[in-house]
Order: structure tokens, then C-alpha cells, then sequence
């Protein structure tokens, strides 16, 4: 227990460190211009008494030379108005809230969650625009800048709801953001918006003129009608802006079904006592799901089959799931095969592929709980038809219409990752635990592998490497991909949504599931061809 908490103190501290954004001095510099530092804008924006539910705040971390914490940019979930929505936030401490590559990524994926959940979503805009060192990174492709106004404009079509204040620069092609939102709001004496700044302007065409007098909050509200209300400062924006998202209507919801909430059976905590404090020690995962189920119960589905999957029906915080979990522990067949915990045998696939289209059938979320080294491997598995009863499960996956959540509660490697509602399969939510490791295959595996090409590189041109080398090879690939696999390198690139502390399972399941019922299940659950 005492090494998870250990390694949530680490990733805690890490955390607050990024908090405070590009420093005490760049916050005080901030603030002298008549600004709130955005996490006190969050703050005010949210109502009193909620929390800030933060979505990648790793974002960036050690991606570039540049420091950029949560890549320039918080994003999140937050009551406003007794709303949940979406919120995106500049950070302008933080390279005057400069867009690097990362920064567009998390952009998206704040779009995205707001399109697939249908919530509003509420942009406090205080940006320089592209970091131009990196602008081949960002603008041309099609997931680059470009795509975040594309966005704008399908929402709006969608019909979710997009309210933007403009609280500082808002340059080039970032200023499509704000004014393609619904309506947006311009803060006076700070808030500018212009495609090019005064300084381009006079290199363009040789005419001088000052920012506040090309694209202040005057010339946009009562000149150019660009903006829709003007405001005096940064508290009377949020202001306007919570009044603003009270008075939307016509939110309808899917209906997932919930009761009255239980405790669990053994409280979250006992998690940290539960999990191992490697990836390759065997453990019970029923022990993990009485800490989080209501009550611990469970309506298994399968029980006496494919038992290297738990399938099974329950409550968390009166949501009534489908649970998907990996079974880390040794388990017996009633024929007598001794099965690998965390590894997907035929029968397991099968049995979690026909339990996947039984939750769509019933519109029942799906929760994952990935503990998975992967597929079975070797004759017996290839013969008994592995790869089709697995490409079965993968296709339940990704065709399912229930809200998904994934949760990396240790291994997530190779195929499994796929099978397990990995990022590529469009979990609502997707989350690792702090001692997660997610790659295409387990460390000792990838090392040895990797060192075996190397040698026969070397092979081939003659060369001879010496035991001593080999050792030094060994432990420099080892290294390298032990440091790839750990969350906070897949944190940093967005792989995952958030590393969390696995005591807060339960209430981040719920959160997801809420969020998820705000929009309504319409597309029919159809699989297509599906090997038999």
C-alpha cells in the first residue's frame, strides 16, 4: 500500500507544480494587467461548492525543450449554472498562451468530448496564437489547428452550445475560434482580436496603428460587430457567461439507469493494498471489484467460462454498468487447463464479445478494467483460432454505441490494449492508475527482441559484440522502454486522459457516466461481419 501512495505523492506533487503555471513572477506580471490567472477564472466560472473535474494536466510534461505546463491550456468538466460543461482555458503565464503541437491535441480532444457527450462547452480565450518554431507541427494536417474551427462549425450545427470570452490576444487563425463560437464576449483594455497584429499590418501594407485601436473590444462591439457584449473585466465576463449557460434549454438525456447509491462492499482504499507493486505478480481482481461495485455485488455473467475476463453486471454509485475486466490471478478450466491471468484466451474473448453486445442491447455502459499482457500465442491458441475469436471481440468494440471507459489498472500491452477499449477505440474517457504500463509488449520481451536485432545488425557487418556490451545494450533499451511505457510519458501525449488515484475510481465512473447521459444513444448497435 505504502508504494501506490508513494507513487500518488510523486504524481500529487508533479501535479502542483504545474498548477501554478509559468511561475509566481509570470502570475504576478499577469495580474498587473487587470487579469485573473486562469485557474482563478475556473474558479469563479464554476458553481460554489463544485470541483473542477481536470482533464490532462501531464499534457506536455518533459515533450519539449520548452517548458509548457498542461501544455498552455486547462481543460476540464464543470458545473455552470448547475450545467455540466466543458471548459477550455488559456493559460497565458505560459508562453503568453502560445499553441504548441500538444496544445492542438488537447484542443481537440476537449471538442471531441463536448461532441460526444453533447455538453456545452465554454472557451476563456487569452492567447499568442501558434508557436511559430513549431507552426509545420501545427497548422497544415488535418488533427492541426484547422480542425479545432471545423469543429467549431459542427457544433454549432449539432446544436451544442459554445460561449466564448475573449480575455486577452486572440491572433491570426486562433481569432476563428472565439467568433465561431455562438456568442462571444470581449474583455475591455485586455481582450483583442485581429488576423494580423499591428506590427504585420505595417509589414503588409505600411499602415500603422495601435492593437486596441484594430481589434479592441470598442472597435469589435460598436464598429465591426465581430463581438457580441463587451464587458469591463474578467469577472464580469464570467459573470455574464454563467448567465448566459443558465438559461439554455432543451438538453435531453439518454435515461441510463440509476438508483441509490451503496457503499462498496471493502472501501477504495484497500486498492492500494490489493494491487501489487509490480506488473507480473498475480492478483485477485474480484478483490479490486469489491471496492468499487455497490455493495460488491455482481451479476456475473459466464462465470465457469473464460474466466481469464470477468464479465459481469453491477452498480457503481447507483450506475447500473457492464463491467469488461482482466483476470490477473492463475485460473483452472473445467477441463483442466491451468490459464494465464491477463492474458485473452479463446474462450474469454468469446465470452466478453457476446457480453459487450448484450450491454448495447440493454444501452448499459461499458466499463474496462485493463490488466492485459495480451493474447495467447502458440500452436495450440493459433490452431484453436485465436485470432478470429479475438478480431470477434475487437469488432464488438469498436462498433459499440454504449458509452465506453477504460481504466489501465496495470499491463496494456499490444493487441489487448485494443481488445480492452484502448484510445483507438473512442472510450468516452480513458484513464491510467499510477503504476500502469502501457506498450505494444511487456518490457523483458521488448529488450530482448530489440537487443537480438541488434546483434544481428552488427552480425551482418562483421562485427562481434562482447558479453560486456550486450549488458550495456540490454540495460540502455531496457531503460529506454521502461520510461515509454510509464503513464506519465502516455500522460504527456494525451494517450490517456488523466493518471488518477485509483481511490477515486468510483466517482470518476460516475462522472463519466452522467456526462455521457446528457447525450442520447441514436445510432443502432450493428457489427457487421463477424468471424465465427
Amino acid at each position: 500500500m505504502d508504494y501506490h501512495k508513494n507513487l500518488i505523492r510523486i504524481l500529487n506533487a508533479k501535479a502542483e507544480k504545474i498548477k501554478e503555471g509559468g511561475g509566481k513572477s509570470a502570475i504576478e506580471s499577469h495580474k498587473k494587467k487587470g487579469k485573473l490567472f486562469v485557474r482563478d477564472r475556473i474558479k469563479l466560472l464554476i458553481d460554489e461548492g463544485t470541483e473542477f473535474f481536470e482533464l490532462g494536466i501531464f499534457a506536455g510534461h518533459q515533450l519539449y525543450d520548452e517548458y509548457i505546463p498542461a501544455a498552455g491550456t486547462i481543460v476540464g468538466l464543470g458545473y455552470v449554472s448547475k450545467k455540466l460543461c466543458v471548459i477550455v482555458a488559456n493559460d497565458a503565464t505560459v508562453k503568453a498562451g502560445a499553441w504548441f503541437p500538444i496544445t492542438c491535441k488537447k484542443n481537440l480532444r476537449a471538442q471531441e468530448i463536448a461532441m460526444e457527450n453533447r455538453l456545452p462547452i465554454i472557451y476563456l480565450v487569452d492567447s499568442a496564437g501558434v508557436y511559430l518554431p513549431m507552426q509545420d507541427e501545427i497548422f497544415p494536417d488535418k488533427e492541426h489547428f484547422g480542425r479545432i474551427f471545423r469543429n467549431n462549425a459542427i457544433m454549432s450545427a449539432m446544436g451544442i452550445p459554445q460561449i466564448a470570452a475573449i480575455m486577452g490576444p486572440c491572433v491570426a487563425g486562433g481569432a476563428y475560434l472565439p467568433i465561431m463560437s455562438d456568442e462571444a464576449i470581449i474583455v475591455e483594455g485586455t481582450g483583442s482580436v485581429f488576423l494580423a497584429g499591428s506590427h504585420l499590418v505595417k509589414a503588409a501594407i505600411g499602415e500603422e496603428i495601435d492593437n486596441e485601436s484594430l481589434g479592441g473590444a470598442d472597435v469589435h462591439s460598436s464598429i465591426s460587430g465581430v463581438t457580441d457584449y463587451k464587458v469591463k473585466n474578467d469577472e464580469e465576463a464570467i459573470q455574464l457567461i454563467r448567465s448566459l449557460v443558465d438559461k439554455i434549454s432543451g438538453q435531453r438525456f439518454e435515461g441510463f439507469n440509476r438508483t441509490t447509491p451503496k457503499p462498496p462492499e471493502n472501501p477504495p482504499e484497500d486498492i492500494l493494498g490489493i494491487l501489487p507493486t509490480d506488473t507480473i505478480t498475480p492478483y485477485d481482481m474480484y478483490d479490486v471489484l469489491s471496492c468499487i461495485v455497490d455493495g460488491g455485488e455482481i451479476d456475473e455473467y459466464k462465470k465457469n467460462y473464460g474466466k481469464t475476463i470477468i464479465t459481469a453486471y453491477a452498480r457503481i454509485d447507483g450506475w447500473a454498468v457492464g463491467i469488461v475486466a482482466n483476470q490477473r490471478s492463475l485460473v483452472k478450466t473445467r477441463t483442466g487447463e491451468i490459464q494465464i491471468g491477463g492474458v485473452i484466451y479463446s474462450d474469454s474473448a468469446d465470452k466478453a464479445t457476446r457480453f459487450i453486445m448484450n450491454c448495447n442491447q440493454k444501452k448499459i455502459p461499458l466499463i474496462f478494467l485493463q490488466d492485459v499482457t495480451g493474447f495467447m500465442v502458440g500452436s495450440r491458441a493459433e490452431h484453436g483460432g485465436i485470432i478470429k475469436d479475438g478480431a470477434k471481440m475487437v469488432n464488438a468494440v469498436a462498433n459499440s454505441v454504449v458509452p465506453k471507459f477504460t481504466f489501465i489498472v496495470g499491463n496494456s500491452y499490444g493487441a489487448g490494449n485494443y481488445a480492452m477499449c484502448g484510445k483507438a477505440y473512442d472510450p468516452r474517457l480513458i484513464f491510467a492508475f499510477p503504476n500502469a504500463r502501457i506498450a505494444v509488449m511487456g518490457g523483458n520481451q521488448a529488450s530482448n527482441t530489440l537487443l537480438n536485432i541488434k546483434i544481428n545488425q552488427l552480425q551482418k557487418e562483421g562485427k562481434e559484440i562482447s558479453e560486456e556490451d550486450k549488458k550495456k545494450f540490454l540495460k540502455e533499451i531496457s531503460d529506454r522502454y521502461e520510461k515509454q511505457s510509464e503513464p506519465l510519458y502516455g500522460a504527456a501525449r494525451l494517450w490517456i486522459d488523466e493518471i488518477i488515484d485509483p481511490r477515486e475510481i468510483r466517482k470518476i465512473i460516475s462522472i463519466g457516466i452522467e456526462m455521457a447521459n446528457h447525450s442520447p444513444i441514436t445510432k443502432p448497435f450493428i457489427t457487421g461481419v463477424i468471424q465465427t
